[in-house]
């Protein structure tokens, strides 16, 4: 037997250090070559580590929450024959587990193989869900392929609570199916999915890590540096609708068309003659960066949180383009395949709920940029006319934020007066 010794690899770009956002295994835990046993997160990209070797968890030298250095040392394998440490080798800073420490004065103990645990006979599916809510302990993490992760996330299925008939535990793509037909089932049944009128006296205590806690950190840094000031006017967007109805209507191959690709046009056009606003602001150097090409942030939700992927030089786009490379970047945010690149660089960004997007909005910049521009959503409601006569219009609100140290407020208003003049007379965003 011998000790095989994982350590944080070097996942490139100057990365020096990474957050333990998920741990698959703990100790005593049987692994085979290749099986995911942690997840950590640099910067926006989370990666996989996966073990070398078969072996048995010995000792794990990170917390989910955890930020490691790259090369330090991660887990412990016991494995058959040489391993690539040596079996006195002290530790790394934490102690290892006192139920596998031998006594001081005593030769060192041969660890002892756990006993193999029979697998549990699967469960009908029903039974799963109406017999507990949680098929396992919050300290107990699920054990699950990345595909069988990625599904879940899509259906909007927490693993925690899927029972798993595989080794260890292990889920696979039958056991979640078979949870999620049984919740159906208990839901039809009235059972404890259905409406209960119980006190419940639970509370979560949720840590802030991976991508929320650097959403947390970036909010933060943008608020305690940028003095904002918000400006909120109406669009009269009834005749850029009905464009872009008739254009999606005639698209042919092309990809359909939302309020954002006009918005970016209209933006383009905007900037040029606001060129302090198309900007990054370095303020420890007390320098500001006007750029010629605008490389526009969309804020996308995703399952993991807010990340802002960004279209380049969408002054050089048409409208299709420009919808194209948003509907391309916000499926890669989503399905967590986007680029280092294409996540970083944006000189002005877009915000938008969608049809959710209410009536204003306080957007928050995405520091070291000046300026961000928020949709709201589109209501029909009755206005006048040049004959004074009251007629339905289609109106949206912009709510803007903007870095109030180089954008002044009178400028700012200017700038979407002019985006507002472009949605309104769609023609001059293709002239």
């Amino acid at each position: 037997m011998g000790i095989h010794t994982i350590k944080l690899p070097d996942v490139g770009e100057g990365v020096a250090e990474a957050e333990f956002v998920e741990i698959h295994v703990k100790v005593g835990d049987e692994v085979e070559p290749d099986q995911n046993l942690a997840d950590v997160m640099t910067d926006k990209a989370t990666v996989e580590i996966p073990s070398p070797r078969k072996g048995i968890v010995q000792w794990i030298g990170a917390e989910v929450g955890e930020v490691v250095a790259v090369g330090s040392e991660i887990i412990r394998l016991e494995i058959e024959g040489a391993g690539n440490t040596r079996d006195d080798t002290p530790v790394p800073e934490k102690e290892a587990p006192k139920a596998e420490a031998a006594p001081a004065e005593e030769e060192p103990a041969p660890v002892q193989m756990p006993a193999p645990t029979p697998e549990p006979a699967p469960r009908p599916a029903a039974a799963q869900v109406a017999d507990h809510p949680r098929a396992r302990s919050e300290t107990d993490k699920p054990l699950a392929s990345p595909a069988v992760r990625a599904r879940a996330r899509s259906r909007g299925v927490d693993l925690q609570f899927v029972y798993g008939t595989g080794p260890a535990g292990r889920i696979s793509h039958e056991d979640l199916d078979a949870y999620i037909d049984g919740q159906t089932t208990a839901k039809q049944s009235g059972g404890p999915s259905g409406a209960t009128f119980a006190p419940d006296p639970a509370v979560d205590e949720v840590k802030v890590i991976g991508l929320r806690r650097k959403i947390a950190e970036k909010m933060q840094e943008s608020k305690r540096r940028i003095p904002h000031i918000t400006y909120v006017d109406e669009v009269d967007v009834t005749a850029l609708e009905d464009l872009r109805r008739h254009m999606n209507e005639t698209r042919g191959d092309k990809p359909k068309l939302t309020i954002l690709p006009y918005l970016m046009r209209a933006m383009v056009l905007s900037l040029k003659k606001f060129p302090h606003i198309n900007a990054r602001f370095d303020d420890d150097a007390g320098v500001v960066h006007r750029y010629g090409g605008a490389h526009i942030g969309i804020a996308t939700q995703t399952d993991n949180g807010l990340i802002v992927p960004v279209v380049r030089h969408a002054e050089a786009n048409d409208v299709w383009q420009n919808a194209s490379e948003v509907s391309r970047l916000a499926n890669a945010a989503r399905d967590g395949s986007a680029k280092r690149d294409e996540l970083s660089g944006s000189t002005i960004t877009i915000t938008s709920l969608g049809a959710m997007g209410g009536l204003v909005t306080t957007p928050v910049i995405n520091h070291p940029e000046v300026a961000i521009v928020g949709v709201n959503k589109i209501q029909t409601l009755p206005r006048y006319d040049a004959h004074g006569h009251v007629v339905p219009r289609k109106l949206m609100n912009l709510s803007s934020g903007f870095d109030h140290r180089i954008v002044d407020g009178w400028d700012a208003a200017e700038f979407v007066q002019s985006i507002k003049s472009c949605m309104e007379n769609p023609a001059t965003l293709f002239i």
